[in-house]
C-alpha cells in the first residue's frame, strides 16, 4: 500500500472539527472522525498517520488526547503501530457479500470510553499472571481472605438458611444484613436504621445509582484532584461538567464555596479518609466545615468510604456521615477493601427518601442484590468475625506498607517522593524529572512490574507526575523484590523522558 503524502493528509484532518464544550471527550470525538474518514475510504489501508505530538499541534489539543483517540482507533482494529516505524491505517477484512456485517457501531448508542479503561482492565487482571509483581490494582491479598467464614454461613452449625431465602427478596437487601449493619455502624458513629440503608452489589453499583438519581448532562458536580478513576469515569460519562478541588494539606473551603455560590453543584464527591489514591485524610476541622457549608447551600455530599476500617495507627476522624447535622450526606461503604471483593456488597446510607428513589433505579439493573454474599456478610457482623478480621489485616498491611516505605527509600529514594499514609491501601509517589511516569510503566512492564500513573486520576487523564502503589496484595518479599526493579530501572536512565517540553495543564473545570 502506497502512503497518503504528508500534504494530503493535513488536508483531510483540517476537516476534523473538535467542540471543548461538548460532552463527548475531545480524544472521542477524534477517534470518530477517523474512524468516519477510514470507513469511508477517505484514509485508506496503508495510510501512515501522524505522530502523535504533530497531530495534537495540528488540532491543537494535548498530545495525551491524541495518544488515547489513537488507543482507541486501535481497539477498534483500524489502525496498527508498527514499532520504529509510525502509526497505519490497519487493512480492513474482506466482507463475505453474501452475508453482509453487522453494522453495529451504527446501531450502538452514543458512548463514553475512558482512554485508560483497556490499560486499568489488563493490570486489574495483572495479580493472577506468573512472575507479575502488581502494584496496581486495588485488591486486598486473596490469602487473608476468611473463607472459613462462608462455610460457616452456608453449611455450619450457625447456617439457618430457609427456602424463602433464595428466591427474590426486597430491592433494598436482607432484611437481617440491613439489621445487622445499622447495629455494625452504630458501634463506629454512625446514627442510622434499616430504613435509611440500601444494599448494593458493590459502592461502584452505589455510585453509579446516585448519579443515575441525580445528575443530567451539564450538571455541575464537584470532586477531589486527584480522585478515584471509577468515579472520574461515571461522572464523565453522565455528561456532568466536573469541578475540581485541588488537593492540598487542607480543604480548600473557599475555593468550594466560591463553587457553590457561582455554579450550584448537584453534589460533591469526596473519599475523606485514606483518600485513593493520595492516602490522605481530611482533617476533623474541615471536615466540619464541609458540613457547615452544605447545611448552608443545601449541598449534597457523598461520602465514599471503603478504607475507613483500614487504619495502621491512631482511628482516624469521625466520618462526615456521623457529622452530618442536615441530612445531606449521602454514605457509600464496602466490604471488598475488609472481607471479599467477589461477594460484590456494599451499601448506601441516606434519608429515606434518597434510599427509596435510589431502590427504584437498582430494580431496574439487577432487582436485588445477591442473597448468599448478604448472608455471608450477616454472618460476619453478628458473629463479630469482622471486628477478628480487621484486626489481622491491620497488623498485616501496616507491616506492608512500612516494608514498601522502606524498599523505596532504599532503591528508589534519588527519583520519586511520597508521604507515608496512616492507613488504605497506596502509596502516592511523585516522580522526579526527568523520568517520565508513562515511560517508566512501559519499563517496569518488560520487569513483570505494573502500577497505575498518576493520570488516570485527573479529570481529562490531565498530565501527571506521579504514580500509585498498592502495597497490600503481596507480601514482604514480592513487595521489595517489585520495588528493586523499579529502582533499576531508575538506575539505568531507560524511563527518562525523550522531550523535557512540558504540556500546559488543562484548566480546573
Amino acid at each position: 500500500m502506497g502512503e497518503i503524502r504528508k500534504v494530503d493528509i493535513a488536508k483531510v484532518i483540517n476537516g476534523i472539527r473538535v467542540d471543548p464544550a461538548s460532552t463527548a471527550p475531545m480524544y472521542l470525538q477524534i477517534a470518530n472522525s477517523f474512524m468516519t474518514k477510514i470507513q469511508g475510504n477517505l484514509l485508506p489501508a496503508g495510510t501512515k498517520l501522524p505522530p502523535e505530538r504533530e497531530l495534537a499541534d495540528l488540532l491543537s489539543v494535548s498530545r495525551t488526547t491524541i495518544i488515547n483517540a489513537y488507543r482507541l482507533l486501535e481497539e477498534r482494529g483500524l489502525i496498527a503501530t508498527r514499532i520504529g516505524s509510525g502509526t497505519y491505517v490497519a487493512e480492513m477484512p474482506a466482507a463475505d457479500p453474501q452475508t453482509p456485517a453487522m453494522p453495529w457501531e451504527q446501531l450502538f448508542t452514543p458512548r463514553y470510553k475512558s482512554p485508560l479503561s483497556s490499560l486499568l482492565r489488563n493490570l486489574v487482571a495483572a495479580p493472577t499472571a506468573n512472575k507479575n509483581i502488581s502494584f496496581a490494582a486495588g485488591m486486598p491479598d486473596p490469602l487473608l481472605y476468611p473463607l472459613n467464614v462462608i462455610q460457616e454461613a452456608l453449611v455450619g452449625e450457625r447456617s439457618s438458611m430457609e427456602c424463602a431465602e433464595f428466591g427474590y427478596i426486597a430491592t433494598d437487601g436482607y432484611l437481617p444484613l440491613k439489621q445487622s449493619l445499622t447495629a455494625w455502624q452504630s458501634r463506629h458513629g454512625i446514627d442510622t436504621s434499616a430504613e435509611k440503608t440500601l444494599i448494593v452489589s458493590g459502592s461502584q453499583q452505589g455510585l453509579y445509582l446516585i448519579i443515575k438519581a441525580f445528575v443530567e448532562p451539564r450538571d455541575y458536580v464537584i470532586v477531589e484532584s486527584p480522585t478515584y478513576l471509577g468515579a472520574i469515569q461515571i461522572f464523565e460519562a453522565s455528561g456532568a461538567r466536573i469541578l475540581c478541588l485541588p488537593q492540598s494539606a487542607s480543604l480548600d473551603l473557599e475555593l468550594l464555596e466560591d463553587y457553590l455560590i457561582r455554579y450550584r453543584p448537584k453534589l460533591f464527591y469526596t473519599i475523606p479518609t485514606f483518600q485513593n489514591p493520595t492516602g490522605r485524610i481530611m482533617s476533623l476541622r474541615d471536615r466540619q466545615e464541609l458540613i457547615r457549608l452544605g447545611a448552608r447551600y443545601r449541598l449534597a455530599i457523598v461520602e465514599d468510604d471503603p478504607y475507613g476500617q483500614l487504619y495502621y495507627g491512631q482511628q482516624p476522624p469521625p466520618s462526615l456521615k456521623s457529622l452530618d447535622t442536615y441530612g445531606g450526606v449521602i454514605y457509600l461503604g464496602t466490604f471488598s477493601k475488609i472481607l471479599f471483593p467477589a461477594l460484590r456488597i456494599g451499601w448506601v446510607n441516606a434519608e429515606t427518601a434518597v434510599v427509596n428513589r435510589l431502590s427504584e433505579q437498582k430494580q431496574f439493573i439487577d432487582l436485588h442484590s445477591n442473597n448468599l454474599s448478604q448472608k455471608i456478610i450477616h454472618l460476619c457482623l453478628t458473629e463479630d468475625y469482622l471486628e477478628a478480621h480487621l484486626k489481622t489485616v491491620r497488623r498485616v498491611y501496616r507491616k506492608r506498607r512500612d516494608t514498601a516505605a522502606s524498599a523505596l527509600r532504599r532503591y528508589c529514594g534519588g527519583h520519586l517522593d511520597f508521604e507515608l499514609p496512616e492507613g488504605g491501601f497506596y502509596l502516592w509517589c511523585d516522580v522526579r524529572p526527568p523520568v517520565s511516569p508513562d515511560e517508566l510503566l512501559r519499563c517496569a512492564a518488560a520487569e513483570g512490574v505494573t502500577f497505575v500513573p498518576g493520570q488516570a486520576f485527573y479529570v481529562n487523564g490531565a498530565e501527571s507526575h506521579q504514580i500509585r502503589l498498592c502495597f497490600v496484595t503481596h507480601d514482604d518479599t514480592l513487595l521489595s523484590e517489585g520495588i528493586r526493579r523499579l529502582g533499576k530501572i531508575f538506575a539505568s536512565g531507560a524511563a527518562q523522558r525523550d522531550d523535557q517540553s512540558k504540556m500546559a495543564r488543562k484548566p480546573i473545570i
